[in-house]
């Protein structure tokens, strides 16, 4: 038995099959995977884009970023199996025996845009709070001055 490595994974999804099957999709990377014995890292949404050209009659595609380890010789094995897959359009492997625990958990475009969402949110509920607060300021000053 050869020595697994760690390998990158960005495996393109139709957009509209990933909105309505999200846990299919995850099911059917992960089976494609573990056929090849593989042993999933990470694995998450990196990000929503339209495609330059349309692969399969598909303009926009959802990238799913997978970091696993597998041995060299069943790369070629998974590729063969995204191929005959109907949920996976696209795949591409590359191997990434530098990268550290850090470069795999950094944020990707998808999850940048989550926090930026939370973060615009965060301050429009306290806004609204501070100013209830300033309205019942005054009155309450009205009402002690009268």
């Amino acid at each position: 038995m050869a020595e697994k490595k760690l390998y990158e994974g960005m495996f393109l999804v139709d957009s509209a099959k990933a909105a309505s099957d999200w846990d299919g999709i995850n099911a059917a990377i992960n089976k494609i995977l573990e056929r090849a014995d593989a042993e999933i890292v990470s694995m998450r949404k990196w990000d929503d884009r339209r495609l330059a050209y349309p692969i399969r009659g598909t303009s926009r595609g959802t990238y799913m970023l997978c970091y696993f380890k597998a041995e060299g010789q069943k790369i070629q094995g998974i590729e063969k199996d995204v191929q005959l897959s109907e949920n996976i359009i696209r795949v591409l492997i590359l191997s990434t025996d530098q990268m550290t625990k850090e470069d795999i958990e950094k944020d990707t475009p998808a999850t940048k845009v989550e926090k930026e969402k939370a973060i615009l949110e965060r301050p429009q509920e306290a806004e609204v709070s501070e100013q209830g607060d300033q309205l019942e300021e005054p009155a309450e000053e009205q009402a002690w001055i009268a």
